[in-house]
């Protein structure tokens, strides 16, 4: 689907510091209906902390944030029903082991929509189906490989019909012969026109899926652009060093 005009994210000057060490030095940035952003670069450059202030899971010590015209930073806005509005897929799954993959994905349909169970049932299971796990609906986390676990917490997430997504490493936790399955169930959501920020060293998937690509370090964004000139022609000379390393490890343009 086409990319709209429309901004869905707007971030403005973001600021956060832990103690004496500033983790974001004033990040600014857009994100457009049916986009997908990549943000990429050295762990602990303030990724996902970033991520985190975006539904005030992290408080930001300065800076606005705007999810399309309400200011999620206001001290007047309901975080809570912010938080309804973005979904948030993070490295570890964070799914209950004491629930089923169904349980999983209808408890915030029922607790939070407060949708009647056969409306949630039908809800849960035809996101279960979209990630390609509706057999798999009555199976416990423990039952599942992570790469099942994974795609639950997205179908949880979607569950709650979204305007955004947010994905922290979604794969980092997975052996490698999984997180094929995990990128493709993403890259689907990309061509449905969800849009999506996500934190991933998957380079192959940036480059390939996403319309902007952000290398963060230290704080700060370094170089911002759609994926053929970030990975074919960087402007900036630390963008060209790191993309040179994961090049080196991996091959390519990386995982």
């Amino acid at each position: 689907m086409a990319v709209s005009s429309k901004i869905i994210v707007r971030v403005e000057d973001l600021h956060k510091r832990y103690g004496s060490e500033e983790i974001l030095k004033g990040v600014s940035f857009t994100v457009r209906q049916g986009e997908a952003l990549a943000i990429i670069g050295p762990s602990g450059t303030g990724k996902s902390t970033l991520l985190r202030c975006i539904n005030r899971l992290t408080e930001p010590d300065r800076g606005r944030i705007w999810l399309e015209e309400t200011e999620i930073t206001s001290p007047h806005t309901d975080i809570n029903k912010i938080r309804q509005q973005i979904g948030f897929v993070f490295q570890d799954f964070n799914l209950f082991a004491h629930l089923t993959a169904l349980d999983n994905v209808r408890l915030g349909l029922l607790k939070v929509k407060k949708l009647p169970k056969k409306e949630a049932t039908e809800r849960a299971m035809h996101e279960l189906a979209r990630v390609g796990l509706a057999e798999h609906a009555q199976k416990y986390p423990a039952q599942l490989s992570g790469g099942q676990q994974q795609r639950v917490s997205i179908a949880r997430a979607l569950a709650m019909d979204p305007k955004l997504m947010l994905f922290d490493e979604p794969t980092s936790a997975l052996d490698p012969e999984l997180i094929g399955e995990v990128l493709q169930v993403m890259q689907k959501l990309a061509e449905e026109g969800m849009t999506m920020i996500v934190v991933t060293h998957e380079m192959g998937f940036a480059r390939s899926v996403c319309d902007q690509v952000i290398f963060m370090e230290k704080g700060v964004i370094v170089e911002q652009g759609p994926p053929e000139q970030i990975f074919t022609n960087p402007q900036q000379p630390r963008t060209r060093q790191f993309l040179g390393k994961i090049s080196e490890l991996y091959g390519g343009a990386g995982r």
